[in-house]
This record gives C-alpha cells, sequence and structure tokens, in this order.
C-alpha cells in the first residue's frame, strides 16, 4: 500500500476542541463510543453471513479492552468486518458521514437490520477526549483485502499507510494525554464497562482473572482447588429483557433484579415490556418496596439502546409517578447520544411514556382482580405509586379509580365506590354531600376519632406524603363528596345535619364563660367561641379549619400554596355548654380559681392535639399534681 497524507474532511475549520468541550458531557462516554462501534462492527459479519455476502469463517465473536499502562495506551479490538483503506477515508476521515447508514440502506430488506447497534462518524471521534493520537489497524473481510493503518494526533491532518493486522478486524489504540491518565487504571476501566457494557449482545473482555477450580482431593480426601486465570467477560450477552417472559420463571426476574440493586429487598412484583409496533421497546419495570417514603429510590431504571447504557435519568421517558420503579428500558429508537430536547420533542418518547403508563395500569388492575387479599397485603407500597399517579396523571388516575383503594383507622380496604356505600347512609350532610373523615396520625388524633365512631362515623387513615394532593384531587373528582379530617370541627359540626343541640345554659352565662377563656388564653392565633355540644363530648375542643389547615401542609410540602404557608396558624377553640366543667366554672365566686379551670381545660384539649410543649406542657403538669 502506499503511504497516503491528506486532510480530514469537515465542516469546521477543527472539530476536536468541539468534541472536546461540547459535543461529549463527560470523557468516559469515549470507551462506550467505542465498543459499541466494534459491537456493531461484530453484527455486520454476522448479517453478511446470513445474507450470504461473507464465505468466510465467522470464529467466535469477541470485544477486546487492552490497557497498557506503561505505554500509556488503550486499545479496543474486535474481530467483525473490518475496513479497507478506501472504507477508512469514507467512514473516518468524512465525519459527517455514517457508515452503519449506508449499510443500513443496502440491506435494509433484511429482517434484522436493527440489530446494528451505533454507527461511525462522530462517535469514533469521542476518542479525542482522553487521547493525544489515535491509531487504527484493520483488516477488511473482503477477498485479497490488505490491512491498513491509520493515524491522526488529534489535528485534521491524518496518515493512512498499510497496517500490520493478520486476521479480520479492527484495533482502535488510543495514545491517553496526560490529563486524562486516570484512565491508564483497571479499576477505572472495569467501572465504565460495567456501567456501559454489562448487557451487549456481544462478548467483551477486559483482560482475565483469577477463580478457584476444584483439584481432586487431599491426603484426607478434602476437595482441593487451583488458581486458574480465564478470560475477564464483563457482560451479560442474552439478559432477560430480550427473552421471551415464557422463557422465564420468578427466580429469573428476582436473579436480575439482585443483579441491578444487589442491597434491595426483593421487588413487589414485575412487568415485562415487549412492543415493536408503532415504537420498538424492550425490559422490565419492577415494583420496590418503598414504604410510604416518595423520596428515595429514584434514577433507578436504566435506559439503554441496543443493550448498550445510555441514561438513568429517564424522567422524559417515564411518567413522574412511575419514577419510583426499578428496572430496565431498551428502545432502539432512542439513539446514544441522546439529548434532553431530543427526550422532550420526539414522538416516539411520547409513545412510549404512554404505553408504560398503560402496562402498569394493566398490571395493577389485573393483581387486584386476581388477588385482592395479596394487593391490599402490599398496599402500603403499592399505594405510594397509585396515588402519585393519581395526581400526577390523568390517563392514569381515570384507570385507577377501579383498583385505588381506601382503608379506614380498623385496616379494613374499600374501593371508592364500596366506602361511599358503606359510610353513605350516617355520613350524608343536610346538603346531600357524602363526608369522608380521615385521620392523619391515629394516635395523636385519637380522642377525635373515638367522638367520631361513637357517633357512628367511619374514619379512614391517611397517613402517606402524598395524601394531602390525593385527598384535594378525590373531592374534586368524587361528585357530592366532602373530605374532612377528624380534627378539623368539634365532631358535632363535622357533617351538618342541621340538628339543633339545646344549651343548658343561659345566654349571659354563655358569654361569661366565652369572656373567662378568652381572658385565660394567652396563646395567639386562638380564637374562642362557646358552643351548644353533646354533654358527654369533651368540655374544651381546638381544631383548625379544613380548607386552611389543608392548604398550610400543601405549603409546606411545596405545593404552590406559600401565600397560607406565610399566613399565622388560627384556631378555634370551642367551649363546650353543655359539660358539667362549664357549669363548674361559672359556679366559681374567684376569677382566679375560673382562669385556672378555663386553662386546664384548654391545656387538655391543646394535648389532644399535640400541641402542648415546652414551658406550657411543664405548667400543665406542675397545675395537675395540685389538683390530685
Amino acid at each position: 500500500m502506499v503511504q497516503e497524507k491528506g486532510t480530514i474532511s469537515i465542516h469546521t475549520e477543527n472539530i476536536f476542541p468541539i468534541i472536546k468541550k461540547f459535543l461529549y458531557s463527560d470523557h468516559e462516554i469515549f470507551l462506550r463510543e467505542l465498543v459499541s462501534n466494534a459491537v456493531d462492527a461484530i453484527q455486520k459479519a454476522k448479517r453478511l453471513v446470513s445474507l450470504g455476502q461473507f464465505q468466510g469463517e465467522l470464529g467466535e465473536p469477541l470485544v477486546q479492552v487492552k490497557l497498557d499502562a506503561e505505554a500509556k495506551t488503550i486499545t479496543i479490538s474486535d474481530n467483525g468486518i473490518g475496513m479497507t483503506a478506501e472504507e477508512i477515508k469514507k467512514y473516518i476521515n468524512q465525519v459527517a458521514f455514517s457508515g452503519a447508514s449506508e449499510f443500513l440502506e443496502k440491506f435494509k430488506e433484511a429482517k434484522d437490520a436493527n440489530e446494528i447497534i451505533g454507527q461511525f462518524g462522530l462517535g469514533f471521534y469521542s476518542a479525542f477526549m482522553v487521547a493525544d493520537k489515535v491509531e487504527i489497524q484493520t483488516l477488511s473481510y473482503q477477498q485479497g483485502a490488505e490491512p491498513a493503518r491509520w493515524i491522526c494526533d488529534g489535528s485534521t491532518t491524518f496518515e493512512l499507510s498499510e497496517g500490520n493486522r493478520t486476521e479480520r478486524g479492527t484495533d482502535i489504540i488510543l495514545y491517553i494525554n496526560e490529563e486524562n491518565k486516570d484512565f491508564l487504571e483497571n479499576y477505572k476501566l472495569q467501572t465504565i464497562l460495567d456501567k456501559y457494557a454489562k448487557f451487549l449482545p456481544v462478548p467483551v473482555q477486559f483482560g482475565t482473572k483469577t477463580e478457584s477450580e476444584p483439584d481432586g482431593e487431599d491426603e484426607e480426601g478434602k476437595p482441593k482447588y487451583k488458581e486458574v486465570e480465564k478470560p475477564n467477560i464483563i457482560n451479560t450477552v442474552k439478559p432477560i429483557w430480550t427473552k421471551a417472559p415464557s422463557e422465564l420463571k420468578d427466580e429469573d426476574y428476582l436473579s436480575f433484579y439482585k443483579e441491578l440493586y444487589p442491597f434491595t429487598e426483593d421487588p413487589l412484583f414485575w412487568i415485562h415490556l415487549n412492543v415493536d409496533y408503532p415504537f420498538n421497546l424492550t425490559g422490565v419495570l419492577y415494583f420496590p418496596k418503598i414504604k410510604n417514603d416518595v423520596e428515595i429510590q429514584r434514577n433507578k431504571i436504566k435506559l439503554f439502546s441496543r443493550q448498550v447504557f445510555i441514561t438513568d435519568d429517564v424522567k422524559d421517558i417515564v411518567p413522574e409517578f412511575l419514577m419510583l420503579l426499578h428496572g430496565v428500558i431498551d428502545s432502539p429508537d432512542i439513539p446514544l447520544n441522546v439529548s434532553r430536547s431530543f427526550l422532550q420533542a420526539d414522538g416516539n418518547v411520547k409513545k412510549i411514556n404512554t404505553y408504560i403508563t398503560k402496562k402498569v395500569a394493566d398490571k395493577l388492575a389485573e393483581l387486584f382482580k386476581n388477588d385482592r387479599k395479596s394487593y391490599e397485603e402490599k398496599w402500603n407500597d403499592i399505594g405510594v405509586f397509585v396515588k402519585y399517579g393519581i395526581v400526577s396523571e390523568p390517563k392514569f388516575a381515570e384507570r385507577a379509580k377501579d383498583f385505588v383503594l381506601l382503608n379506614n383507622v380498623k385496616k379494613d380496604f374499600f374501593t371508592l365506590t364500596e366506602y361511599r356505600e358503606k359510610v353513605a347512609p350516617a355520613q350524608t350532610d343536610k346538603d346531600g354531600n357524602v363526608v369522608f373523615l380521615y385521620s392523619a396520625n391515629a394516635d395523636r388524633q385519637h380522642s377525635y376519632i373515638s367522638a367520631a365512631e361513637k357517633k357512628g362515623y367511619d374514619v379512614l387513615l391517611l397517613d402517606g406524603p402524598l395524601d394531602n394532593h390525593f385527598v384535594s384531587h378525590l373531592e374534586r373528582d368524587l361528585e357530592k363528596t366532602q373530605i374532612k379530617r377528624v380534627d378539623a370541627d368539634v365532631v358535632e359540626k363535622l357533617i351538618d345535619k342541621d340538628e339543633k343541640i339545646e344549651s343548658s345554659l343561659s345566654e349571659e352565662q354563655s358569654k361569661e364563660l366565652e369572656t373567662v377563656f378568652k381572658e385565660a388564653i394567652t396563646k395567639p392565633g386562638m380564637e374562642v367561641s362557646v358552643e351548644n355540644l353533646s354533654a358527654d363530648g369533651l368540655p374544651v375542643t381546638v381544631t383548625m379549619d379544613e380548607f386552611m389547615r389543608r392548604m398550610k401542609d400543601m405549603a409546606a410540602m411545596g405545593g404552590g400554596m406559600n401565600f397560607y404557608g406565610s399566613m399565622p396558624d388560627r384556631y378555634k377553640v370551642a367551649v363546650n355548654a353543655n359539660h358539667p366543667l362549664a357549669t363548674k366554672i361559672l359556679a366559681e365566686t374567684n376569677s382566679d380559681a375560673q382562669k385556672a379551670l378555663a386553662q386546664q381545660a384548654f391545656d387538655l384539649a391543646l394535648l389532644a392535639q399535640g400541641m402542648l410543649t415546652g414551658a406550657d406542657l411543664t405548667a400543665f403538669v406542675e397545675r395537675s399534681v395540685k389538683l390530685i
């Protein structure tokens, strides 16, 4: 071969500064690109054999990554189709030309042409992010082809000459520059390969590893072992998402889950994705045990393109409420060097998002229908996904009506329809609204729950991180339904049935009692009123209006209600005119004694709400001791 020198055909004065600074955000990507190209070359060779275009011996496909720290080189080798000198000039020197595109065009009638990974072109040039010089040694599969050598030092000039490769395939040799010498460490390369190449469809070898093998028995008959050096194959070439569900058992899915997340509890269940129209998508999504915590476990879904890892930031592909899932998604319709703007604008990505939402809804509906008891047992984990989906995804919310569950403080479960039918007889107000009562903390609000149950009311338990938003969504979605926390008002007014309770006090006595409590209560934000309540109820009840408390809770969670969050807390203090304590206070002739009794009753009400703390709690205890 005649030695040749020339200029790389590009459309900018120098592409290398662009590659190093702008085109790739992370230098480690170079290894993914070059290994993917090597796999691509082997896949092409397989394809040519199947089409009768290549008559030679294919051999065992293998990509090798070799590190020579002393020579400061990293070599990526394959036994794929190789290149002729002319192909190097076409595929490597003409940066804007895509070798894979031409190959696909030539063999577009082939059934499995979409198996080809990546493309020559800019992916190859990622090598210059870490190397001062890049060399190619290659030998084409074509009959009579001569080996070729290409070398470039990062300028727009190259040198093309006769190569020294004797077998079909390609070596890409990177001469690593000083600022990227950390890539000359075994551990660093192993980590990158584990990240990007762990499931590539062709074996990828990185050096060797030592394993113990049986070696007969010793004199005492105990087994002996010997150390054997073996190729270090870093990938599983046929991961479970590339197989049909009928080929797999539960153990296969669980084993794969442990491979992805070694220190995680077993998942609740999983969904196997497999669709080829109107887009291509495979994968397995797992529902993890998250115990009501929506702030953990994000970025656990890994996105692949034909088994090459791309990213674990999949928020534009997977609906927001399913970001808590674990697993893998693989789609050849998503390019390796995917950009945020591409994901947001691409039509296939939007279809994938919709498809995943539907598959999850189908799976949940199936689980609920086939084994409701098991579904209820898992609700503590499943409920987070379902409620998140309901408040954030209208299409999912419509389908979730059939399998979202409500559970009460007695730990009974109901669908929305079932629960409405259960409580409607006792919990319908004077305007025909069915009122759902709920507690956010069954222990702290026990006295309020007890009062509600004495009136024949049922109380739901809604104590999850999303339940404020979930409650508001239900109220908007359910016809003629109101939802109130059980401590939002005195029990007689939670469900207004227009029932009148007579007062045992005269109007003057009620005013006097109100005055005593207003003078005794110094805590800001307390609005005192004397109410005609049941004689067997509490002497004093402290409540916050349902609307105001809900807005404040949402503001605390960052729900865009900052106006309400900045407002001072205001509570209603309902003094029970019919409780014996009211008569006792009025019968007391000493005003200080009246205030002391009022203060004690008020502190009891605060204690029931968990609002009595610090010095006020200490004073209450000391006062209680004196009264004993």
